[in-house]
C-alpha cells in the first residue's frame, strides 16, 4: 500500500520530463550555492547591481535614446556613486563605528545605572534580588554584545583582500551584463529544451518579481537611509552616518529588522541626552519615518511585486539567512517567490488521477 502510495505521488508530480529537467536544475542550484556561495559573491552582487540598471537602461530607452548610449549613461552613474561611496561615505561611517566601539563601555555603564535605579522605583513589585539578578544578567548579556562588536572591528581588516576583489570584478561584471545581455541570456536559453512552457512560465514571472523588486528595496535602503541621516544630523545624534546607514539597511529584513535596529539607535540618544526632550525628539522623528516606510513608501514601492503572506516572509528570512547569511536574508523574499512560482507552475501528470463519481 505505501509502496503503491508513493509511486503513484511520484508519477503524478515528476512523471514528465520537464518536472524532471526542474528538479535537476533546482537541487544543482541550491548545491552551487551552498558549496561556492561565498566565491560566487561577487557575481551575485554583479547580477543584482545590473538588474537596477537594466530599469534604468529601459527607462532612458523609452525616450527614444540608443541601447549603446542608454547603457553607457547607466553604467557612468553606477561607478560615480560606487566612487562617491569608497571616497565619501564609508570612510565616514568606519570612523564613526571605530569611535562608537570606543564609547560603547561608558554607554552599557549609562545603561547599566539605569537598570540599578530601578528597584528603589518598583519596591513594592519586584525584590532586590531578582532586580540583582537581572542586572547581573543585563550586564553579562552587553559584555558579550561589546566583546562582539569589539572583534567585529578587528575582523573586518583581512577582509580587505576581498573588498578590493570586489572593487575590480564588480564593475567588470556589471558592464559585460549590461553590454551582452542578449547574447548570455541566448547562451543559458540554448542550454535548456527548446519546448519549455513550465520554464518560461517561471522565468517570466521571477524576471518581473525579482527585478522589480531589487529595485524597490534599493530605492527603499535609498530613501529610508538619507531621511534617516538628514534627521540624525539636524538633531545633532552622534554617529548619525552610521546609524542612518544601519537603519536603511533594516528594510532588508521585513518586519524584525525595523526592530533590531531600533535597539542601538535609543541606546545612543540616551546615552547622549538621557531622558530630556531630545531623546524624545529622536524618539518621535524614528518612529514616525518607520511609519511614512512601513504604511506609504512599502505599498507604493511594492503593491504589484510581491505578494507573499507575512508568515511566509518571515519563514523564508529565517530558513534562507540560517543557510547563506546576509545574501540569504537579502534574497529572502526573492527566494520564496520563486518557491511559490515552481509551486503554482510544477507541472502535474494526469496519467494517474482517478475522479470517483
Amino acid at each position: 500500500m505505501i509502496k503503491e502510495t508513493v509511486s503513484n505521488w511520484l508519477d503524478k508530480y515528476f512523471g514528465t520530463s520537464e518536472a524532471v529537467l526542474l528538479s535537476i536544475i533546482l537541487v544543482t542550484s541550491v548545491l552551487i550555492l551552498m558549496t561556492f556561495g561565498g566565491v560566487l559573491g561577487p557575481l551575485l552582487v554583479s547580477i543584482i547591481i545590473a538588474f537596477l540598471l537594466q530599469g534604468m537602461v529601459n527607462k532612458i530607452c523609452s525616450f527614444g535614446v540608443s541601447r549603446p548610449v542608454a547603457m553607457s549613461f547607466s553604467y557612468i552613474i553606477f561607478i560615480v556613486g560606487m566612487l562617491s561611496l569608497i571616497i565619501g561615505f564609508i570612510p565616514l561611517v568606519g570612523r564613526q563605528m571605530k569611535v562608537l566601539v570606543g564609547e560603547t563601555p561608558v554607554i552599557l555603564a549609562n545603561i547599566q545605572d539605569i537598570v540599578a535605579s530601578v528597584p528603589e522605583k518598583y519596591a513594592d513589585y519586584v525584590t532586590a534580588d531578582q532586580f540583582n539578578a537581572i542586572g547581573l544578567r543585563v550586564t553579562e548579556e552587553l559584555g558579550e554584545i561589546a566583546e562582539q562588536l569589539f572583534s567585529l572591528s578587528i575582523s573586518s581588516f583581512p577582509g580587505l583582500l576581498s573588498i578590493v576583489i570586489y572593487l575590480i570584478l564588480v564593475p567588470l561584471l556589471v558592464f559585460f551584463m549590461l553590454k551582452d545581455k542578449d547574447l548570455l541570456v541566448s547562451f543559458v536559453s540554448e542550454l535548456l529544451p527548446s519546448r519549455r512552457p513550465v520554464l518560461n512560465s517561471i522565468w517570466f514571472e521571477m524576471e518581473s518579481q525579482c527585478s522589480n523588486y531589487i529595485r524597490g528595496k534599493f530605492i527603499e535602503i535609498i530613501l529610508v537611509g538619507f531621511t534617516s541621516l538628514i534627521a540624525f544630523v539636524y538633531l545633532d545624534l552622534k554617529y548619525a552616518a552610521l546609524l542612518a546607514m544601519l537603519v536603511g539597511l533594516s528594510v532588508l529584513v521585513p518586519y524584525v529588522g525595523a526592530t533590531l535596529v531600533t535597539i542601538p539607535v535609543l541606546m545612543v540618544g540616551y546615552a547622549q541626552w538621557g531622558w530630556g526632550s531630545e531623546f524624545l525628539w529622536l524618539l518621535t522623528t524614528y518612529l514616525v519615518i518607520q511609519f511614512l516606510d512601513g504604511n506609504l513608501l512599502v505599498p507604493l514601492l511594492f503593491s504589484e511585486v510581491v505578494n507573499l503572506h507575512p508568515v511566509a516572509i518571515i519563514s523564508a528570512v529565517l530558513i534562507f539567512g540560517g543557510i547563506w547569511g546576509f545574501w540569504g536574508v537579502f534574497f529572502a523574499i526573492p527566494l520564496a517567490t520563486l518557491v511559490n512560482a515552481v509551486y503554482k507552475a510544477w507541472p502535474i501528470s494526469e496519467s494517474n488521477i482517478v475522479i470517483e463519481d
